[in-house]
């Protein structure tokens, strides 16, 4: 059992090599503290790349017509694609692994309210756009988009915060008409969070089907949006864009293999990738944090085998008065125990204060820009207190071969021992 006098001999006998103490104490804290920070860098990297794919739902696929290169069943090359009804029914209603969809017809106008005006872009989507492209009205700043909006084209317009700021400066713009093109008059139903956007100009969404009517004479469209659920791995996105580009290719008679006449954008398999990516940064970051703890237990093992070693004729006697090989295993287990949990815990304590001020920082920093590629840099606390307590551990390992060690030691020859 752990006693006061155990206390008081080991900090006797720390107190006597205090520099030999202090660097082995240097190396475990220097170890767990590079663990914290390579650790919350990963993680902030991680978070940064994850909030700007944030703007887009991680599950979904855009495509987009373009011109054939190639004949197709005696049809010439050099051929336009175009997207109308029958694309939305095909994707909507034959995909199965299709959630959400939204088709989009954009046009860039001149857009005033009174005296103040802007370009900006008019970007018309459907109800499912909010899901799809993670758009968010937060409470109090109106709504979006619903289908009644769409299905009846009415004239309704959701800005974003920049357009708020130009033409409407401190007033609410709930309810009032902005005129497009000096033509188009939109009544604003809502304003949209752009926080997680790198666009410096974005656009402002109105029914697709008022845009279509209005940009697009009134037929088809410019892209489709869309989410899809199950494709969890990079080989089944694969499978599944090869799947699309056939059935896309049936309804236009283009071949499957003209990359050209369908442009595909998915951001599943970008993110499969950028996982992947990320689990081997991980990897290294580990691999070096594990070193540098590794060189502090080495540390302790080397002060406890020289401590075991200058301490051996007191062992000696220790055991000839009828010290037994528990109380000497104890006492030089408990001081390899308090060097490596009292600087184990001061590196956690420091690494977590740098990395949560460097946080607090970089959130202060962002909140008056967009999205940045490194983002909350912090790390799990759960996470921090095991690699602590496993450092512990393998100290207590590290200190336990040589307490071994002095337990064989015969009185005899420990008193012999200069």
């Amino acid at each position: 059992m752990f006693d006061f006098d155990s206390l008081r001999e080991i900090l006797s006998t720390i107190s006597k090599n205090k520099l030999r103490t202090f660097l082995t104490g240097v190396a475990v804290a220097w170890g767990i503290f590079m663990l914290v920070i390579l650790l919350a860098a990963g993680n902030g990297l991680k978070n940064g790349v994850t909030s700007n794919f944030s703007r887009r739902a991680l599950n979904s696929v855009t495509l987009w017509p373009g011109w054939t290169s190639m004949p197709y069943n005696g049809l010439s090359s050099n051929r336009r694609v175009k997207f109308d009804y029958k694309d939305y029914d095909l994707i909507r209603n034959k995909i199965p692994e299709v959630e959400y969809v939204s088709v989009r017809v954009s046009q860039n106008a001149t857009v005033s309210y009174g005296e103040e005006y802007g370009a900006w872009s008019l970007t018309g989507v459907t109800e499912e756009a909010a899901y799809i492209n993670n758009i968010e009205v937060k409470s109090g700043n109106g709504r979006f988009l619903n289908r009644m909006d769409v299905e009846n084209r009415r004239k309704v317009i959701v800005i974003s915060p920049d357009m708020k700021k130009v033409l409407f400066k401190d007033q609410d713009p709930a309810g009032k008409y902005i005129i497009a093109d000096n033509v188009t008059a939109y009544q604003v139903i809502g304003v949209y969070d752009d926080s997680d956007t790198f666009s410096n100009n974005p656009p402002a969404y109105i029914p697709f089907t008022t845009a279509q009517m209005l940009y697009n004479k009134g037929w088809g469209f410019q892209s489709i949006d869309f989410t899809v659920a199950g494709l969890d791995t990079k080989e089944k996105n694969e499978k599944f864009i090869e799947r699309l580009r056939k059935q896309m290719g049936k309804l236009h008679s283009f071949d499957p293999a003209d990359r050209s006449a369908l442009y595909v954008r998915n951001t599943a398999e970008d993110m499969l990738e950028a996982e992947n990516i990320f689990s081997v940064i991980t990897l290294f970051i580990i691999i070096i944090g594990a070193s540098s703890l590794l060189a502090g237990i080495v540390g302790v093992g080397n002060i406890m085998l020289i401590t075991v070693k200058e301490r051996t004729r007191e062992i000696g006697i220790r055991k000839a008065i009828g010290a037994t090989p528990f109380s000497i295993l104890k006492l030089i287990i408990l001081e390899s125990i308090l060097i490596t949990s009292s600087a184990g815990y001061l590196g956690m304590v420091f690494g977590i204060a740098i990395t949560e001020g460097v946080s607090k920082a970089m959130a202060g920093a962002a909140s008056g820009g967009g999205p940045s590629v490194f983002k909350d840099p912090t790390i799990d606390l759960t996470t921090v207190v095991a690699a602590t307590a496993a450092l512990v551990i393998a100290g207590t390992v590290a200190g336990l071969i040589p307490a071994l060690k002095a337990t064989r030691v015969s009185p005899i020859e420990a008193m012999r021992a200069e």
